[in-house]
């Protein structure tokens, strides 16, 4: 029990931080790097449903995060239509496509089901570059609206923007919290743990397989609408292989089948990228050796190696009691 009051006040106290920090500060670089943190972070848990709670690795991801920016960007240049709309229409498209592939993905298993999504993500990528007709091609959409006004409040702003985003975050992690504290959660786990084992007691593991898939993608097609309506210029190269395999450090570095993990991972890498740029493309020198050393040492990452340590604490402590 006191450990739920802990992490419940820890998480109370996060987000009015979070609530508070544009408060005090008017530098709208911070606000933008935060608000692009928040977008990559929905996209990451929809990744960790699938890959660290389910245990399908997808390798799609980056190609529904651009099926979904490219289903409101379209939707609101080409056909005029409202951005929230368009956001609907556009997670209407992105989940019928991923429950469309699910159904062929999922008959795979372990690599082979990460080679075919795989396969998939870069055929995505392919027909956003190439079919310039509807997409434009390499040159991108460009002039997304940003999102409509709701009453009174408008987004045109990036502290106003900043909280737009930081609400559908707050949904997401919300809405992983009761997935993952719900019979559907442990259901997952159970798939992931044995999915020989899950079908032994009666679990539908390739129906429940497929809701993890589907959800997964519903979260990748939000962070790319909202990504759309907040860069307000989008090319193929959102949905290239080598985003997802960024999504993937997110994950790892944070830690896989947690749920704090995609939150602390992409805060850590995104802000430690931006420390780094005057690297340019000679980063990965030093992501590379402190990606491996983390694996290494802590393979659950930074949030699973806690809760690691933590058991391993509270184990000592009854041991001493008895």
């Amino acid at each position: 029990m006191e450990k739920v009051v802990t992490n419940r006040n820890l998480s109370i106290l996060l987000l009015a931080i979070a609530i508070l920090f544009p408060l005090f500060t008017d530098n709208q670089y911070v606000l933008h790097i935060f608000s692009l943190t928040f977008i990559w972070t929905i996209a990451v848990h929809g990744l960790n449903l699938i890959g660290g709670f389910t245990g399908q690795l997808s390798l799609a991801h980056a190609g529904f995060f651009g099926i979904g920016a490219y289903s409101v960007g379209l939707l609101t240049v080409k056909m005029g239509l409202n951005f929230w709309l368009a956001l609907v229409l556009g997670l209407i498209i992105t989940t019928a496509i991923g429950f469309v592939i699910g159904l062929v993905a999922l008959r795979t298993k372990e690599h082979f089901f990460a080679i075919y999504t795989l396969c998939v993500g870069y055929i995505i990528y392919l027909l956003l570059y190439k079919w310039e007709e509807l997409t434009e091609g390499v040159r991108g959409l460009i002039g997304i609206p940003v999102p409509a006004p709701i009453g009174p409040i408008t987004f045109d702003t990036p502290r106003n923007q900043y909280y737009l985003l930081l609400f559908f975050l707050v949904l997401v992690i919300f809405l992983m919290h009761r997935i993952m504290n719900s019979i559907i959660g442990r259901t997952y786990i159970a798939i992931r743990n044995s999915e020989e084992l899950a079908e032994t007691i009666g679990i539908a593991t390739m129906k429940q397989k497929m809701v993890s898939f589907v959800l997964s993608t519903f979260f990748a097609g939000l962070s790319g609408g909202l990504y759309a309506a907040f860069v307000r210029f989008i090319g193929p190269d959102i949905s290239y292989i080598s985003v997802t395999f960024d999504m993937l450090m997110y994950l790892i570095v944070g830690g896989m089948g947690t749920l704090s993990g995609p939150l602390i991972g992409t805060l850590l890498i995104v802000w430690l990228s931006q420390y780094l740029q005057f690297l340019q493309n000679y980063r990965m020198l030093i992501f590379g050796p402190l990606l491996t050393l983390l694996i290494i040492f802590y393979p659950r990452g930074i949030a699973g190696g806690y809760q690691m340590w933590r058991a391993k604490r509270l184990i000592k402590k009854s041991q001493q009691l008895m």
